[in-house]
């Protein structure tokens, strides 16, 4: 479907939630539709006075009239126009329920914007074009390798949310690469020219981390011998990145949960109230769900933080990066131009690297200070890389048994699919696993050629 043949369907977004709005408006433009957007139920049934919409878009929780109530006026004036919800995870009961009442579909935050595309392709009964297609290419920014698909797929992500305001929460296991694509959304951003203020939530005291993010007056503690401007107030006009977000303390939370609501904070030791205009993004290599759950991370700061997931893949997914990531890496600490020998290189692409990109700077820093010129050998590797090389040819992936165990995964996850009517959030619950993991094993799926949507 081309842009100008999706400028014949409008479409009415009604969420409450700016940072929400903006990325559904933003990303439905981007795809071509003609986008309207509403900033309550009221506003919405006051624009369907004028409009005629070919799909809308709600979301479920919202002050005054509700999506489900929203749905049911709308219901009565426009029955054939279809709807599509928006919902937290608390909601999804409603949500179902919705379904039965006649609502298309539901998508469950954060929205995967693969899943949304597809959802409003259908709804509105156009041919579905290419997931995330409308994009375009794009050019990774400099110094950023990204040959695999999992970490291509990241980035183009990171450029369709990028003109957006919205909140966006990065996950993946330490090392992987989470600050590259908070540098990315910021520098394709309006905000780029602004600053991007990054804190590592992990390195700096529970008692002091307060002051770091929303500054302190003079005398407002022992040793505040000045005043001091907070890192929220330093990131006005840009962006900031809150990293290893899960360690912050509940009490903290609840301040953090003001700033993302509406901007406003007061600094450690003074009553008056400031304002931000800061876009937040933050990080985390643990699982924000599996905290909620277990009583450490507040559920409503969660779901104001993860308006939309980005999840960057391990290097032990990427190996296709690896050997352009080690070229990349060992050309910054030297000034020739580093070659690896084939044995090297072998024990690079077999390694694991638990501690993924981050890990094989570390290993290519190492190796550049040990080889005698520009040759990197296998003996200039940390020892835990040499012995992932035995000198002997590796196994077929089939003697090995992996394509065989890949398989069978493969066929469990696509059976259950179709068990749970392509339900993405039910298959993913039914196998255990989380549904953005889910996601991005049907994205492979659907490159192999399998079908993954309902026909």
């Amino acid at each position: 479907m081309s842009k100008d043949d999706a400028h014949r369907y409008p479409i009415l977004v009604v969420d409450d939630d700016p940072g929400q709005r903006s990325l559904l408006q933003t990303f439905l433009a981007a795809q071509g539709f003609d986008v309207t957007v509403a900033v309550s139920g009221e506003d919405a049934l006051s624009k369907l006075d004028t409009l005629q919409p070919a799909l809308l878009v709600s979301d479920v929780r919202m002050p005054g009239i509700s999506g489900l109530t929203l749905m049911q006026h709308v219901r009565r004036r426009l029955p054939a126009l279809p709807i599509l919800l928006v919902t937290a995870y608390a909601d999804v009961r409603d949500a179902v329920g919705a379904i039965q009442s006649g609502a298309i579909d539901y998508l469950e935050k954060p929205i995967d914007l693969d899943e949304l595309l597809q959802c409003v392709n259908r709804g509105i009964g156009i041919s579905a074009a290419p997931a995330l297609a409308a994009g375009g290419e794009f050019t990774p920014p400099p110094g950023v390798v990204a040959e695999s698909q999992g970490m291509r797929d990241a980035l183009r992500e990171a450029s369709l949310v990028a003109h957006s305001d919205t909140r966006v929460l990065i996950t993946g296991e330490s090392g992987v690469g989470k600050e590259v694509i908070a540098d990315a959304i910021h520098g394709w951003s309006p905000r780029a020219s602004g600053p991007i203020v990054k804190v590592n939530c992990a390195a700096i005291p529970e008692t002091l981390l307060e002051s770091e993010l929303f500054g302190h007056e003079k005398g407002s503690f022992t040793g505040a011998t000045s005043m001091r401007v907070g890192r929220f107030e330093e990131a006005h006009g840009g962006t900031i990145l809150l990293d290893e977000i899960a360690e912050i303390a509940p009490g903290l939370q609840a301040k953090l949960l003001r700033v993302t609501q509406d901007g406003s904070f007061s600094r450690v030791g003074s009553n008056l109230q400031r304002r931000t205009d800061a876009r937040v993004l933050a990080a985390t290599n643990r699982d924000l769900e599996a905290e909620v759950e277990a009583g450490r991370f507040r559920e409503d700061l969660f779901y104001r933080l993860n308006v939309i997931e980005i999840y960057v893949p391990p290097l032990r997914a990427r190996r296709s990066d690896v050997q352009p990531l080690a070229h990349h890496f060992a050309s910054l600490f030297t000034k020739g131009k580093p070659r690896f020998s084939p044995g090297a290189m072998a024990c690079l692409e077999e390694y694991e690297w638990p501690g993924n990109v981050r890990e094989l700077r570390n290993a290519m820093e190492r190796a550049i200070l040990l080889a005698k010129g520009d040759l990197i050998l296998p003996e200039h590797l940390p020892k835990r890389v040499q012995q992932a090389q035995s000198g002997q040819p590796a196994a077929p992936a089939e003697a090995s048994g992996v394509t065989r165990m890949e398989d069978i995964e493969r066929g469990a996850i696509l059976q259950a699919l179709r068990e749970h009517g392509f339900n993405r959030t039910e298959t993913a619950k039914a196998l255990g696993i989380s549904r953005r993991a889910l996601t991005y094993k049907l994205r492979g799926y659907r490159e192999q050629g399998y079908a993954i949507d309902p026909e």
